[in-house]
């Protein structure tokens, strides 16, 4: 034998994710790709002095986890110790995290700014006695009167910041908020210190920006969390000046130049798909246009470790900030907007057309943020114009989030090969709270799997990480479930979709996003040797504990990044 292999793996559960969905029970590794698929007798001949042979012991094979929208650098930074956790259950009350803050700020130096991430008012005490009670500067002034406080809520779509912070940034009741943000105010007309989508730049402008080795450091960070999950794979959505004024510049311009250097130092251990973010959350097409000239710097001398896929545009809000555009009102009124430039909804939605036919038109794949049915209709329609005026076979854009496709919408995404980046982790968390804001029914619905299968959209998974935690066992969870975290209620069973469809939207579909299902995404000989195990059987275990399975091994093009088999 000429060429042993490296990795043998026999006894186990080797889920292909090819076409048919065919499960062996034997896979090799040679270098950094699968050469052998089947059974023992395929892979025996493979094994020589040096190969690490891995009994599985009826434990899960799959390929390597493809989360498709996760904010690497960003993620790291929210995560402690470089900021406080204040997501649920870390934290169950404002007066928790009140108390949380105040034990930084004996900590720190006299001045400096305290930061924390992921408060979800759907789980927090006071809140949830009192719809109308909303964090406020008030809350935290006690504990921090000298300190600059700002807490990111778990969604990114709102902050929080004490009355330090408000003196420091300079915002007072005469402030007026960028175009599609808001300053909230109380009944005298005070800022309470609560900021929703672009409004949040203006904290943003006055933080100093995150260094260089900060970036890597949280990276790092996240990176080893991915390792542990069995994720070889991820999206970045948004790298770019648009990113310059969000968490400190984490989505910006220098955080794709250290990718960049960790590709070249060899720390890069996982694949990082990039969508570049020529504009922030509020735009004008001309803006837009003038970015995007700028933002396509050097490519990465290792494509299938580090790409550039297209852009990112944001079209509205989120639910939760009633900020998504809906058809409908919201409970107690409102329909939200689109957040880009323009004094009309008319006016908006051309200008987010311009934006996506210069996109498109430039050669690039777009993904666009998008929440609400009116919203996600406007976007497959511009879409659709744009590559009627622009004919470019495969283009691939898609929509991120889609929470309310409408039946138009999912036709006119199938039609054209289009495709949906949906996120089970964040209706798993949100499922409860939703139904405030727009009453049971629409809540059910969101998130709408087995709708958008069934009509043939692309339907691809991510956790959004900072939003909700990395974790795809919990998502695969969801979209078997379809129940809540909060109460465990089920949430639109008529959403449900099986579990190899969902392995699908983790693995090969969302190689698909990248432009990859050619050679990663699924087990099969050629393809590069991207590898998860599970600890157990995924297919007979009760789909209530997989999200407990644990994850022994990963492998990234043949390496190991994690492994607790010999512990």
């Amino acid at each position: 034998m000429d060429t042993y292999a490296d990795l043998v793996f026999v006894g186990g559960r080797v889920v292909t994710v090819d076409a048919e969905f065919s499960v062996a029970s034997a896979l090799a590794v040679t270098g950094g790709t699968i050469s052998a698929v089947g059974g023992r007798d395929d892979v025996t001949p493979l094994v020589g002095p040096d190969t690490r042979v891995i009994d599985l012991r009826g434990a899960t094979l799959l390929p390597g986890i493809n989360d498709s929208h996760l904010h690497g650098c960003a993620f790291g930074m929210a995560s402690p110790p470089l900021s406080l956790d204040l997501g649920h259950p870390a934290v169950a009350s404002l007066a928790e995290v009140a108390r949380a803050v105040g034990e930084t700020v004996g900590r720190v130096p006299e001045g400096q700014w305290v930061t924390g991430h992921g408060w979800d008012t759907g789980y927090l005490d006071e809140c949830l006695r009192d719809a109308s009670r909303l964090p406020s500067r008030h809350d935290l002034d006690a504990v921090s009167p000298d300190h600059p406080v700002v807490l990111y809520s778990f969604s990114g779509h709102a902050t929080w910041v004490n009355s330090r912070a408000l003196d420091l940034i300079g915002i007072d009741r005469h402030t007026v908020a960028p175009p599609g943000g808001t300053i909230v105010v109380d009944e005298t007309g005070e800022p309470t210190g609560l900021l929703h989508e672009g409004a949040q730049a203006l904290v943003q402008n006055a933080l100093p920006p995150l260094s260089r080795q900060e970036r890597a450091d949280a990276i790092r960070s996240t990176l080893a969390t991915l390792a542990r999950l069995g994720v070889t794979s991820y999206t970045e959505p948004g790298l770019g000046p648009g990113g310059d004024g969000i968490m400190r510049g984490a989505l910006g311009t220098l955080t794709l130049d250290v990718y960049r250097e960790l590709l070249a130092d060899g720390e890069l251990t996982a694949r990082v798909g990039v969508l570049l973010l020529p504009t922030g959350m509020a735009s004008t097409a001309e803006e837009f246009a003038r970015n995007l000239t700028a933002v396509d710097g050097p490519h990465a001398t290792d494509p299938r470790r580090l790409a550039i896929h297209g852009v990112k545009l944001f079209a509205d809000g989120v639910v939760p900030n009633k900020t998504a555009w809906m058809n409908e009102p919201y409970v107690g009124g409102g329909c939200g907007s689109l957040c880009v430039g323009g004094d009309t909804d008319h006016e908006r939605a051309a200008e987010l057309g311009v934006m996506i036919r210069h996109a498109h038109a430039a050669g690039h794949q777009v993904g666009v943020h998008v929440t609400g049915d009116r919203a996600i209709d406007t976007v497959a329609d511009a879409f659709s114009a744009a590559v009627a005026e622009h004919p470019r076979p495969d283009a691939r854009h898609y929509l991120i989030h889609g929470d309310f496709l409408t039946d138009h919408s999912m036709e006119v995404l199938a039609a054209h090969g289009f495709g949906v980046n949906m996120n089970p982790t964040i209706k798993w968390t949100v499922a409860d709270l939703e139904e405030e804001f727009v009453g049971a029914e629409r809540a059910a619905y969101a998130w709408p799997y087995r709708a958008a299968l069934d009509a043939g959209v692309r339907v691809v998974s991510g956790s959004d990480a900072p939003v909700t935690a990395p974790d795809w066992r919990q998502g695969i969870a969801t979209m078997v479930l379809r129940e809540s975290k909060a109460a465990g209620r089920v949430s639109g069973p008529e959403q449900r979709i099986s579990l190899a469809e969902a392995i699908r939207t983790y693995t090969i579909d969302a190689a698909w996003q990248d432009f990859a299902e050619g050679w990663k995404g699924s087990l099969e000989t050629g393809k590069v040797a991207d590898l998860c195990v599970l600890d157990g059987d995924l297919f007979s275990v009760d789909p209530h504990d997989i999200p407990h399975l644990p994850v022994t091994l990963t492998v990234v093009d043949g390496r190991i990044v994690h492994d607790t088999l010999g512990d």
